[in-house]
């Protein structure tokens, strides 16, 4: 199946993790009473985003649009060059599918603060430490990023810094704490900035998650 492509923009659900802690793959993993994938496609489509999920390694096409690695194994690296080489859009945003307590605003933000500033990469950060995901990219950034996954270095973090510095930028990061303070971001149900990053990757991570919405009866 091919992407849906907005005008200017994509959104993508990295699926393609091992899940070697949880035990289980993540994307189907139920949280709140719906799995993770799903999670990760709402919070791009609240950011405006029709979203596409990347690298899967299970069937998820029931909820999205797969797009396959062109070499399986890359790790999510791997998964990010080939969605962005699947689309036309200038620019693509990737989500984790472990990452469920992030606001779509947030999302949105930092979209509209690249469309604004034309970087090539753009982050956010907590206290400080610049979060690798979700990130937004411009497709100007696929050939440094290949050159990066090509020479066996599959950090995203640092591809991204080398693909971005190849082109002759930094990071545009955004403070996450002060995007809330002003009001420009909000988290879910009320949640502070300090929890929105919260990666499931083993059972406890997930019971921690679910224990912020202490109401929810599955």
């Amino acid at each position: 199946m091919q992407p849906i492509r907005g005008p200017d923009a994509a959104g993508f659900v990295l699926a393609g993790g091992q899940s070697s802690r949880m035990g289980t793959d993540k994307a189907s993993l139920v949280f709140r009473g719906r799995p993770l994938v799903a999670h990760a496609l709402e919070i791009l489509s609240g950011a405006g985003l029709e979203a596409s999920i990347a690298g899967a390694r299970v069937p998820l096409g029931a909820f999205a649009p797969v797009v396959e690695d062109a070499e399986p194994g890359l790790g999510p690296l791997g998964g990010i060059c080939t969605a962005l080489e699947s689309s036309a859009a200038r620019w693509a945003v990737f989500l984790p599918v472990d990452l469920p307590l992030l606001p779509s605003s947030l999302v949105r933000f930092l979209l509209d603060r690249a469309r604004i500033s034309g970087s090539a990469v753009t982050l956010a950060s907590l206290a400080g430490f610049v979060q690798t995901f979700p990130v937004v990219l411009d497709r100007a950034v696929l050939p440094g990023l290949q050159a990066e996954l090509h020479a066996g270095r599959r950090g995203c973090f640092s591809a991204f810094q080398a693909a971005a510095g190849g082109l002759g930028e930094p990071l545009n990061v955004v403070a996450a704490e002060l995007l809330a303070q002003g009001g420009q971001v909000t988290g879910p149900d009320g949640l502070p900035a300090a929890s929105w990053f919260s990666n499931i990757n083993a059972a406890d991570d997930l019971r921690q998650a679910e224990a912020h919405f202490p109401g929810f009866i599955a």
